[in-house]
């Protein structure tokens, strides 16, 4: 896989297939038009740019970043992808002979990547390909659904209590809940608790609910706005107060005040595993856009 340089100046190479980066601008700059047409499957890359450029290129761990773009024979891109290791590789979702000849080239360049998150077709495309090539196990892990929100329903009656933007004063607790979803999922952070926690409260970028009394017992996160989509995540309730509406009524919410800042679109994941929430967030007015899926990697100890 051939890495550009990370200077201003984009390496040029052929027009077709894939082209990677360790440059976030030059990326950027390359990828933009096409991520903006279709931003709803690729809200994931989206976020995550932009992340990466408000909070820096280590905003997920030490490694340093790849990006790529796929394109065609005059040189039209049709895919793209992120890596911010230690992490999965993020793909857009391309055709399975595009995922499968990214495979081949990771294998040759990053022996350790540890799996791909992708569009389901485009995912398993690159996992059976990383299988053959390296001789690895792949298993399938997280199957999820992007949702759309159609028009907001909010749960009639909502629990006691009220929304709030979480605040500076909230740190300690949204840190904490940040690393306990991730264990409630079976996901390591994406990025440092704290961190998180700080770079969500600078934009007001978590809503809790709280009981009469002012006790928080369950948020829902949201995105930055870009290009036009906000993601709603991560929501979460301690598991002794789940079963109350708390994180429904977190969720809608958060998405009221997406709408209400100028969000022309709001979208979010589940877990296809777990039905309460897929029945949850259709009852608030949320709508089926496509599958996703997480492939994770094991290497085969050599004989």
């Amino acid at each position: 896989m051939r890495i550009e340089s990370t200077g201003s100046t984009e390496t040029t190479g052929p027009a077709a297939g894939w082209r990677t980066t360790t440059d976030l601008d030059g990326f950027r700059a390359r990828a933009e038009e096409f991520l903006h047409s279709e931003p709803a499957p690729h809200t994931v890359l989206l976020s995550v740019t932009e992340t990466l450029r408000e909070r820096g290129l280590q905003a997920y761990g030490d490694g340093v970043p790849l990006f790529g773009t796929y394109a065609d024979s005059d040189g039209t891109v049709r895919g793209a992808f992120l890596r911010t290791p230690p992490h999965r590789v993020a793909l857009g979702p391309v055709a399975p002979e595009a995922a499968e000849a990214l495979a081949r080239q990771f294998a040759d360049t990053d022996p350790d990547l540890p799996g791909v998150t992708s569009e389901r077709a485009a995912a398993e495309a690159f996992a059976r390909a990383w299988g053959k090539r390296t001789g690895a196990s792949v298993a399938l892990g997280m199957r999820q659904r992007l949702y759309r929100l159609g028009t907001l329903t909010p749960p009639e009656p909502a629990p006691p209590g009220r929304a709030r933007v979480a605040t500076a004063a909230d740190r300690d607790l949204l840190a904490r809940w940040y690393e306990e979803y991730g264990r409630a999922v079976g996901e390591h952070p994406a990025m440092v608790p704290y961190a998180w926690a700080d770079s969500r409260v600078a934009y007001g970028g978590v809503t809790l609910w709280e009981t009469p009394d002012g006790t928080p017992v369950a948020m829902a996160g949201a995105t930055r706005r870009i290009a036009g989509q906000v993601r709603v995540a991560p929501v979460y309730t301690p598991a002794d107060l789940r079963g109350r509406g708390y994180g429904g009524a977190a969720t809608a919410a958060a998405t009221r005040a997406a709408l209400d800042a100028g969000a022309a679109e709001v979208l979010l994941f589940t877990d296809l595993a777990n039905p309460t929430s897929n029945r949850l967030y259709q009852r608030l007015g949320y709508r089926p856009v496509a599958d996703f899926a997480q492939w994770d990697f094991t290497a085969t100890a050599a004989p």
